[in-house]
């Protein structure tokens, strides 16, 4: 293409701006126009990341100097309730915008506020927001002006079992899931449960049961998938890790392991992003790292014991900036791959 797509991103300096750069570093159609960060505004990227010298020495701008910069799309890697408030100047301009927080995933605006425990700044919004699962919601995330792209833990929760949920044939009564992430799911903001002391040589649980923010926006696309309500159970898990996330799921469902493979082969059998192994090779962190792919297969359920659904991908790539992505790639009409393989 003769003109190349303008992009900007806010908060660049944390772990999925940060992987957005080095993708965009790649992708042919694409040109930053800028990069925003309230904390080190005034400062180059390259300087914040050696590793970006001479890839982007783009000097960071603060959130409310960028309002007025020409873009075709925006990126924001803000946190809750900050995000959804600083898009909005794009937004009423008719720019399309891609939020990697929570803020337009929940279309409940009550069910926001529980979960995130502060008003939603935009409800009206919400019902305009596409959810950015890219294999489920493809056609309305190639018109949405506004597409949420989902947590890490819920695509890696949601991609394996959605083809059920959706297949009028299955009947799911339980899920139990059980989520490792890496440190990088906390983010770069300092905290004492991600020092390195605190977690090298360590393994946690934390939100365990019904606590963690990402089952409302699983129990809310399960919910949709089937037409009925649906609850699960999370616990997740901190591995001493940079990255990636493995995903155990535990199912009551009225098929075996072998008849939920077929329907989620069949399911996924023309996307690129998704590796549907076979029980006797069960999916791993390190096969998915630095990787925009997701690598599910089932087991079990033999004498009446739980089919088991295990996933595997990086957090920060198929589960948050490559996600991301590839929604742009989509909205745009850019083949789904692009900067992606």
């Amino acid at each position: 293409m003769s003109k190349k797509l303008s992009i900007g991103i806010l908060g660049a300096t944390g772990y999925t701006g940060i992987e957005l750069v080095r993708i965009f570093a790649s992708h042919p159609f694409v040109h930053i126009a800028f990069v925003s960060s309230q904390s080190y505004a005034g400062k180059k990227l390259s300087d914040v990341f050696p590793q970006m010298t001479s890839v982007c020495d783009d000097v960071l701008l603060a959130p409310d100097k960028t309002f007025g910069i020409g873009v075709d799309c925006v990126f924001s890697c803000l946190p809750h309730a900050t995000s959804a408030g600083l898009l909005m100047p794009f937004i009423t301009k008719n720019i399309r915008v891609i939020d990697l927080s929570a803020d337009f995933r929940i279309k409940d605006p009550k069910e926001y506020t529980k979960w995130y425990k502060t008003g939603h700044p935009c409800p009206e919004l919400l019902d305009e927001a596409v959810f950015g699962l890219c294999e489920h919601h493809r056609n309305e995330i190639a018109k949405a002006k506004i597409v949420a792209n989902p947590g890490c833990y819920s695509t890696s929760i949601m991609l394996p079992l959605l083809p059920l949920f959706k297949d009028k044939s299955v009947q799911v009564s339980m899920v139990i899931a059980d989520s490792k992430s890496g440190v990088s799911g906390a983010g770069r903001s300092l905290k004492l449960t991600s020092h390195f002391v605190e977690v090298h040589e360590n393994f946690s649980a934390y939100s365990v049961g019904h606590a963690h923010r990402h089952i409302a926006e699983i129990e809310q696309e399960f919910s949709r998938a089937c037409k009925k309500p649906v609850t699960i159970t999370f616990s997740p898990h901190l591995l001493p890790t940079n990255r990636g996330i493995l995903s155990t799921m535990y199912l009551g469902i009225n098929k075996s392991a072998a008849e939920c493979l077929d329907i989620v082969k069949n399911a996924y059998k023309n996307e690129p992003f998704m590796r549907v192994r076979e029980p006797s090779d069960l999916p791993c962190t390190g096969g998915t790292a630095h990787t925009n792919f997701c690598d599910i297969t089932f087991t079990g359920g033999e004498n009446g014991q739980p089919v088991i659904a295990v996933s595997a991908l990086d957090n920060l790539v198929k589960g948050a900036s490559g996600q991301a992505v590839q929604n742009m790639n989509i909205m745009f009409g850019f083949p789904e791959t692009t900067g992606l393989l």
